[in-house]
């Protein structure tokens, strides 16, 4: 179960998912209409989810918030107070969802038919893009206009490399997924 900040990332999150888990896993990706909304319903909801085996996910951009680590532990509290602490995961995008595309730019690239992006990647802005003021505002110039949030990261989705490590935001969010993953498959199967 996916908690999420906005539709953009749902949109990201159904082109990168079906390519890392298994089958067999069902996935639920919830989007909210930004922060402030996931924030007042996230107990709610989750208390309201009855899969007693159900792994949560919760994903939320820094944006202008001074310290990620304050957003993540408030974001914990609230899966703490829903009583799910122990089986939820909170990941807190350096600045923006953009970050990640940002990271692969050859994905970007392949996505959005925009030819010479991945030639940028080398430069010292977008090695390490987690540490950008405005991902958004930066992927728009560098595609001229042609990233539009919700329809591009459908389309960058299935093109992200998994094994991609420039952004800590991207290469933490794939590693707590897979950690859950294994969570869930190692949990004994329910009786028929």
């Amino acid at each position: 179960m996916f908690f999420l900040e906005e539709p953009s990332a749902q949109a990201m999150l159904q082109g990168l998912l079906p390519r890392m888990l298994n089958p067999g896993i069902h996935v639920r990706l919830i989007p909210f209409e930004g922060k402030q909304d996931l924030e007042k319903q996230l107990v709610r909801r989750m208390r309201g989810y009855v899969n007693p085996q159900a792994r949560f996910i919760v994903l939320r951009d820094q944006d202008s918030a001074p310290d990620c680590t304050v957003v993540k532990h408030k974001l914990l509290r609230l899966c703490a107070d829903a009583g799910r602490g122990a089986v939820s995961l909170v990941r807190v995008a350096c600045k923006e969802l953009e970050t990640i595309y940002l990271a692969d730019l050859a994905a970007v690239e392949r996505a959005l038919g925009v030819t010479g992006l991945n030639k940028h990647q080398g430069s010292a802005k977008f090695r390490q893009p987690d540490h950008l003021g405005s991902p958004s505002d930066e992927l728009r110039k560098l595609t001229q206009g042609a990233y539009q949030k919700v329809g591009a990261s459908r389309l960058i989705g299935p093109h992200l490399d998994l094994a991609n490590e420039r952004s800590a935001t991207f290469k933490n969010l794939v590693k707590g997924i897979r950690r859950l993953e294994a969570e869930l498959l190692a949990l004994p199967a329910e009786a028929s």
